[in-house]
């Protein structure tokens, strides 16, 4: 199971749900210490802004960041919990979460946006640190397409703990 939240919720999401892995999408200076309950060699660092464009004073997200993501969750077996934050739970989350539904799902990355958009109306996945992914993956733009025609979400309300069962 993937689930993805908030860095204020983290914490009791980590006691609750016990994920084998997690990942935490932070610029450096908002990155927290990784929870006890979490090995620190099963905790991945994205030291990232939320940003598309290059911005004076924040890190973009570039392909060594999203590298290094897809390597990390390439190590994740799907039948433990992964838990990914961002700051908000919306963005950089969001989008490495569509990475995670996508690796084990080549061909079906519209599905894995669709799965991603039923769980989290909320969900607007970076699309820059989609397009990334993409490339690496060599998806040929389907990624970015399918991210794109989720639309943007619906960011008026609260944002609860995402839910994602990998693709079957």
């Amino acid at each position: 199971m993937i689930y993805v939240c908030s860095l204020a919720a983290m914490p009791d999401h980590v006691r609750d749900l016990r994920p084998s892995h997690l990942v935490t999408l932070l610029g450096p200076m908002d990155q927290p210490a990784t929870p006890p309950e979490v090995p620190a060699e099963r905790h991945h660092r994205v030291e990232v802004h939320d940003i598309t464009e290059p911005l004076d004073g924040c890190i973009l997200p570039e392909s060594h960041h999203v590298a290094g993501l897809i390597d990390f969750l390439g190590g994740w077996g799907s039948a433990t919990p992964l838990l990914v934050h961002c700051f908000a739970g919306v963005s950089r989350s969001t989008a490495a979460a569509l990475i995670a539904l996508s690796l084990r799902a080549e061909g079906r990355e519209a599905e894995a946006a669709r799965h991603l958009r039923q769980h989290a109306p909320h969900a607007h996945p970076n699309r820059r640190i989609v397009a990334l992914a993409d490339r690496l993956l060599d998806r040929d733009g389907r990624l970015v397409a399918a991210a794109d025609a989720m639309g943007p979400g619906d960011i008026t309300g609260d944002f609860p703990l995402i839910r994602l069962a990998p693709l079957a």
